[in-house]
């Protein structure tokens, strides 16, 4: 009884996946929802594998622009949270400002974003970045403001400045703090990239998607729904990955 326990507990996930996956079969063959608006998880199948060459080449470029915006999003967070943390009045006049930029949505701004600077990848990284930067910031910050009061009073007491106490306490401890906000980052920058690719382009998921919904291939809509949230859960594990080898010491 034991060990079915820890079985469950250790593949809890994969179960709740799969009677997902299983209740959608079923909806879908009684047709409870007609078969043209929900068609089988063996439909959608189908339609991956007979895409696969077109689908891949486009999940190329969706994960490039979602690389290049969280990486633009990290070096920015990091460059401003140190600067919040730094000076306190620069914290006060910032930080309204930063929660105001998330009021407003995102497929609001991307035409805006188009429209500045066309259809190439540039739009399309700044509003990833403009979805991502906001809880890397944020998660930081918090990391910076949580470090050990006692080890900061060593490190002044030793007459350290600011930027050794940064790199030898404050980035260190704020690690796991960071590797929180990246998580959501790496999601949102997903998203991000698909959203900005429903509005214009040549390549990408949201491309495939804009052109399979307009020829009522809900299938291939389907197939690309579960690529996006497949890859969004791939590169959240391999942050968790990293996370694991870089603050070891966290165990």
């Amino acid at each position: 009884m034991k060990k079915l326990q820890n079985i469950i507990n250790k593949y809890i996930s994969f179960l709740t996946i799969l009677l997902i996956i299983i209740i959608w079969a079923i909806i879908s063959y009684i047709e409870l929802v007609p078969k043209f608006m929900l068609p089988s998880p063996l439909d959608v199948l189908i339609a991956f594998i007979k895409d696969f060459k077109l689908i891949f080449s486009h999940i190329g470029v969706t994960l490039l622009e979602a690389f290049l915006g969280l990486i633009i999003s990290i070096i920015f967070s990091f460059c401003l949270a140190i600067i919040m943390d730094r000076y306190n009045i620069f914290n006060r006049a910032i930080y309204p400002i930063l929660v105001i930029s998330q009021t407003i949505p995102t497929i609001a701004i991307a035409p805006i974003m188009v429209l500045w600077f066309g259809f190439g990848i540039m739009p399309k990284i700044l509003l990833i970045f403009s979805t991502c930067f906001f809880p890397l910031t944020i998660s930081i910050l918090t990391g910076f403001k949580n470090v050990d009061e006692d080890m900061l009073k060593l490190m002044k007491s030793m007459d350290s400045s600011y930027i050794k106490t940064l790199f030898i306490i404050k980035i260190p401890f704020a690690m796991k703090s960071f590797f929180s906000g990246l998580k959501i980052s790496a999601t949102y920058a997903i998203v991000g990239a698909v959203v900005s690719e429903w509005l214009g382009g040549e390549k990408g998921i949201g491309v495939y998607m804009t052109r399979v919904k307009k020829a009522y291939a809900f299938d291939k809509m389907f197939a690309s729904i579960i690529i996006i949230s497949l890859l969004s859960l791939l590169l959240v594990w391999f942050i968790k990955f990293l996370e694991k080898k870089i603050i070891y010491w966290k165990e």
